[in-house]
């Protein structure tokens, strides 16, 4: 929200200087996030003086230019080349001397220097009015009053307006600081606080009057619950041109682009008081009749900006006898708006339910100023004098005539609140007792009425725009942002409390596995747990009646909670490689959430992807992929860090993977992991292989939490490793060696491990060769040649029967 300083003024006659008015409406609670510097002529036309022509002559290169010479009150006179037909002797006009910088209608800066023009030297310009940002004529030069001083300061005589903005970022509650009112409200209660007592001057509506009744438009509201209070009122006999300066610059200010003096009013008194209006030119209200209602759904209505929308059955319109000429409190019509042959308007100011306008607005994306103060809730007390307000405006910049009596439909009053505070509740939440004659006060410049004054408390009424104050704790929210956050002392005495945990909590696993990804090169990533259905069409496992729907979705495609953190890691992956980043090795903590009939469910899960190169590009080792088996010893290396080293491989039975493993510990799946299906990758134009882990991490962390750790005396005695070259068939897995091996000798077996593995020529049709080693230990003492030649021949003899292997 931006806010004029210059117009804050208006309201607040403060001395303060910009920069100290921030830091005090950021102490209030209106956090200022930035403060630009506005002109009404952007440059402030520095540097450009008046001057005089003192001759002017043919160029004598050029038939279009003429050689003159200008005083500026110096010393001497200044050669100048100018261009336009119509300079001529005597003149007093404009000039932009060497170093000042003007400024294109786009906005683009370009410096006077001093040069030469066909020849002829020239020390400065001699402008038209679109080149000082003045107007958009171009004809000439601009020819100035001749009792006007030489030298003078162009500045002085075109009081040029500077201004400060500040961008203050509004939180959603504050509806009542939505405007430079509501703003001035609050900066006066504050400066109170620092004892500067400043009246807030509001503009006075005494001159309202009715010249005449000769233009009535009756007014029906039938659905008065969307619509509590309506107010408007018509002016007849008024000329729509171009706002006066003075209104233009306010506007411009806060970032709007005046449109004609009505709109500009309406415009004006929106930013000035927080209430929106709106004029609807009285001719094309089809019998003169105005009726605020619903209508039926799917009837079509053409908005301002050409867009023909559908309407919802609970949408509110402003309608006249016939069609409806406005989206009540969000947009008005294309064919009932003020044109620049509008002579006569109906002025309408309302109060519109918050919720059904905030429904209307994001059933149809539109935000508008209008919308946007109507959804979080105006001030309905203030209806009737803002369109007073807006009607004088309209008269003084548009001339007319008041032709109707006001109408004001508003069966039922909106009350204001009634709140209790206990000094004891304040004294508690703000960990420091204020003194009851300063809470007072304090209140008292909020214009919180206070109506009772006890030991123990005081009742209050809140006016019924402070519709974010509503409870006890509001009010002590209010008492301490205007007393001051910073004046809140700090204890001397620090108080901790100690929980008991247990190191199984999730958070402490978490950053066990979490410190030993980063430590192996993974980067940690946090994806959004919204999503998009159309995912669900790259798995047949994952079905479109689980999803949880969201009610009120920003976007189709962030409408459904995730059901795989797949997809959304995939996004990430993609958006890397396509910012030429392919070698990435990423995981990330998350949930999925489930619909299954009437229970919705969610589960923690553990992804991982790995993806390119394993590292990089370097002259003294090879640059290999990332494959399936880093994957594996990973997740190897993971279970085995949380002690979870007894575990099943069954292939993988998903569809999102091409080829994979599942690890299991009995019925409960640890983990799936495994090749991503290149359809899938397709679907996010991405070319390379993708290595995807998905931890069921609830089941991971119930396992840690029954394994037991035992320690153990490391061996006195050396282990024995002894290799064997077995030649077996195709289909014969390592896992079966290691099942073997472990059943042969169950004792001093302690590592059964695969280093190489061969296939091609030398060998038979449909056999590869395993070279194979393992590693033999008696903790008591050293093993023997002839124990260990017993436990390798039983183990040779048991592969020979089992898996028909030979030794090579």
């Amino acid at each position: 929200m931006k806010i004029s300083y210059n117009w804050l003024k208006q309201f607040l006659k403060t001395d303060w200087t910009p920069e100290q008015t921030s830091e005090l409406l950021t102490d209030l609670g209106l956090e200022v996030e930035g403060l630009e510097t506005y002109q009404s002529v952007k440059g402030g036309l520095q540097g450009v003086v008046v001057g005089e022509v003192l001759t002017c002559t043919q160029h004598p290169n050029a038939d279009k230019l003429k050689v003159t010479t200008v005083t500026i009150g110096g010393d001497e006179p200044l050669q100048i080349v100018c261009g336009a037909p119509n300079v001529a002797v005597g003149q007093k006009v404009p000039v932009a001397t060497i170093g000042t910088t003007l400024y294109t209608a786009e906005g683009e800066a370009w410096t006077i220097k001093k040069g030469k023009i066909r020849g002829e030297e020239s020390h400065g310009m001699i402008c038209a009015e679109d080149e000082l940002g003045l107007g958009t004529s171009h004809d000439g030069i601009m020819v100035l009053d001749e009792d006007l001083k030489v030298g003078t300061l162009a500045a002085d005589i075109f009081d040029v307006e500077d201004d400060h903005v500040f961008e203050i970022g509004l939180t959603p509650n504050r509806a009542d600081a939505m405007s430079h009112l509501g703003t001035a409200r609050d900066l006066k209660a504050g400066l109170i606080q620092k004892d500067i007592n400043l009246e807030l001057i509001t503009p006075s509506v005494s001159a309202f009057r009715v010249d005449n009744r000769t233009l009535k438009i009756d007014v029906d509201v039938k659905n008065k619950d969307l619509a509590p209070r309506y107010c408007g009122v018509t002016i007849s006999k008024l000329k729509v041109k171009e706002s006066p300066a003075w209104l233009q610059h306010r506007l411009k200010a806060v970032g709007l682009s005046p449109i004609n003096n009505i709109v500009d009013a309406t415009n004006y008194v929106l930013h000035d008081l927080g209430q929106p209006l709106h004029a609807f030119d009285a001719v094309k209200i089809a019998g003169n009749k105005i009726e605020v209602k619903t209508l039926k759904a799917g009837t079509k209505f053409t908005t301002l900006d050409g867009v023909e929308r559908t309407l919802h059955e609970d949408d509110l319109m402003i309608c006249d006898a016939e069609k409806p000429m406005c989206i009540a409190g969000v947009f008005g019509g294309i064919h009932s708006g003020v044109t620049e042959n509008t002579t006569s308007i109906f002025l309408e100011s309302a109060y519109f339910n918050p919720v059904s306008v905030r429904k209307t607005a994001k059933r149809h994306a539109l935000n508008t100023d209008a919308s946007f103060r109507f959804e979080r809730g105006i001030d309905p007390n203030i209806t009737e004098y803002a369109l007073k307000r807006a009607a004088l405006l309209i008269q003084d910049i548009a001339g007319g005539e008041i032709t109707s009596d006001i109408i004001d439909v508003y069966p039922t009053k909106i009350k204001d609140f009634e709140v209790r505070l206990s000094f004891e509740n304040a004294k508690k939440l703000i960990g420091e007792e204020i003194p009851k004659e300063v809470i007072k006060r304090i209140l008292t410049s909020l214009e919180i009425k206070v109506n009772n004054v006890t030991e123990a408390g005081v009742g209050l009424t809140v006016p019924a725009y402070r519709n974010d104050v509503q409870r006890e704790a509001d009010i002590i929210e209010e008492i301490l942002r205007v007393y001051g956050y910073n004046n809140i002392k700090t204890t001397e005495k620090l108080n901790a409390s100690i929980s008991a945990t247990t190191r199984f909590e999730d958070y402490k696993i978490q950053n066990i596995v979490g410190n030993q990804l980063a430590a192996q090169g993974f980067f940690e990533m946090l994806s959004n747990s919204l999503t998009t259905p159309n995912y669900l069409k790259l798995s047949e496992q994952l079905k479109d009646e689980h999803n949880i729907t969201m009610l009120n979705p920003l976007s189709n495609d962030l409408s459904v909670l995730r059901q795989s953190l797949l997809f959304s890691g995939l996004e990430a992956v993609s958006f890397n490689i396509n910012r030429k980043r392919s070698d990435l090795k990423l995981f990330e903590f998350g949930k999925t959430y489930h619909g299954y009939n009437d229970k919705r469910e969610e589960f923690k899960h553990l992804s991982v992807f790995i993806t390119g190169n394993k590292t990089i590009e370097n002259w003294h080792s090879a640059n290999g992929k990332n494959d399936f088996f880093l994957m594996k010893g990973t997740i190897v290396s993971i279970l085995e860090r949380l002690g979870i080293s007894r575990f099943n491989e069954t292939p993988i039975a998903n569809d999102l993977f091409s080829e994979g493993l599942t690890l299991s510990l009995g019925k409960n799946k640890l983990v799936d992991f495994g090749l991503v299906k290149k359809p899938i990758l397709k679907y996010f134009d991405i070319a390379q292989e993708v290595i995807y882990a998905d931890f069921n991490w609830d089941t991971v962390l119930d396992m840690v939490k029954h394994n037991k750790i035992k320690f153990k005396d490391i061996p006195k005695y050396p282990e024995v490793r002894r290799d064997f070259a077995l030649l077996l068939d195709d289909n014969v897995t390592f896992e079966s060696i290691y099942k073997i091996a472990k059943q042969s000798e169950k004792q001093l077996l302690k590592d059964v491990n695969l280093f190489d593995v061969y296939q091609g020529k030398n060998l038979p049709k449909g056999k590869k060769s395993y070279a194979v080693s393992f590693t033999l230990q008696d903790e008591n003492k050293t093993l023997n040649d002839k124990q260990i030649d017993k436990i390798m021949s039983k183990l040779q003899s048991n592969f020979e029967q089992q898996l028909g292997a030979e030794l090579r």
